[in-house]
């Protein structure tokens, strides 16, 4: 049986005029990189600005007065103090307390929940949700709109440029702007541990726009290598990699995602298994590790202690350039957790010196 082709972005022209070296990704044709490389997009993304095509995400709005409370039972995040112009990122849980997919929720006023869930999801996420919802919550997917991500430091200055507005908004705030006579969905949010914003887009717009911020002294493409690099080093889950049905909020060390009156009334799916956890306390636990030299683990290889008893596995690593040094994440023995703890990586069958140590491995660098 011949596989579904490739779907293919509303930039997808662009990324090819610009030299993008396209490969597959959640179903979708998408430019790992350009010309200039992984490198050279990463470093240029902490100093100055990049742009990412992150369209293949998955873009949806619950409609109705009742779309928080509505929500609440599948995610544990406040989504009913979530005000106008606000955004939080929460998760979708399984009945036996793991997690579905994490997701962004912005509250776009008018009774209105703008959701943006991953690609590799969305067609789980997205009839998951509508098939939970009440009489008077729909749920609307817009799959007519693009979605961009403007990342670094020189992001507000680029954008301001289009809305001054958008350079009084918060960490996490969300707004209605028109860009460039286009009227778009604004937050200033990204995962790549920078300030920037992301832009959602309609797709009829969304070429003539980037080439319109591409055209800015300050900003150059960059594509997935570059995002998940920024992410690892920003101590970012990736889903399918760092999170997956299989894994639990409490172990995936993500219990921050839980407001304070969720974890008081425990009334969303999959809560039980998640109280118990954390009553209980994990076997295992997400952390950061760093090896020792300049040799990379990547994920699926094996962590072990100095006896060899495998003791987890790196679930996202690489090269951090930020760093000029190499970094990872993933699950350990839940007495192997501490900062500081001695660990092997077996790379090739041979044991890496590594060691736990704090995340983010760079600063994350949000307006406050």
């Amino acid at each position: 049986m011949s596989e579904a082709p490739l779907k293919t972005t509303p930039l997808d022209a662009l990324h090819r005029r610009l030299g993008g070296r396209m490969v597959p990704f959640a179903g979708y044709d998408m430019p790992v990189q350009y010309p200039a490389g992984i490198m050279t997009e990463h470093l240029h993304c902490r100093a100055q600005a990049s742009l990412f095509d992150v369209s293949h995400m998955g873009q949806a709005s619950l409609y109705g007065a009742g779309a928080a409370a509505a929500l609440e039972a599948l995610v544990p995040g406040d989504m009913l103090a979530l005000k106008p112009g606000r955004q939080r990122y929460t998760l979708l849980m399984t009945p036996q307390g793991t997690i579905l997919d994490d997701l962004m929720v912005a509250n776009a006023g008018s009774e209105r929940l703008f959701l943006v869930v991953n690609a590799s999801r969305k067609d789980i996420d997205l009839p998951h949700i509508a098939a939970h919802l009440p009489a008077g919550v729909t749920l609307q997917r817009h799959e007519d709109r693009a979605l961009l991500a403007l990342q670094g430091p020189a992001a507000v200055a680029v954008l301001s440029r289009f809305a001054a507005e958008v350079a009084a908004m918060p960490f996490m705030g969300f707004a209605a702007v028109k860009l460039a006579g286009i009227d778009c969905l604004v937050s200033r949010s990204g995962y790549t541990g920078e300030d920037g914003y992301e832009i959602s887009v309609p797709s009829a717009a969304a070429e003539d726009f980037a080439e319109k911020l591409l055209a800015e002294p300050e900003v150059m493409p960059a594509g997935l290598g570059a995002r998940d690099s920024l992410r690892l080093e920003a101590g970012l889950c990736l889903y399918g990699n760092d999170i997956d049905e299989t894994t639990n909020p409490v172990e995936a060390a993500l219990m921050w995602t839980i407001g304070k009156r969720r974890r008081m009334e425990w009334n969303f799916i999959g809560a039980d298994a998640v109280r118990a956890m954390q009553d209980n306390g994990p076997t295992r636990l997400r952390v950061g590790i760093r090896p020792d030299g300049r040799a990379p683990a990547r994920g699926h290889t094996d962590i072990a202690t100095a006896d060899g008893t495998i003791v987890g596995q790196i679930t996202s690593g690489g090269f951090g350039p930020s760093l000029n040094a190499p970094c990872a994440m993933g699950y350990v023995r839940r007495d192997l957790a501490a900062d500081g703890t001695e660990l092997n990586l077996i790379v090739r069958g041979k044991p890496l010196p590594a060691r736990v140590t704090p995340m983010p491995f760079f600063p994350h660098r949000y307006v406050r």
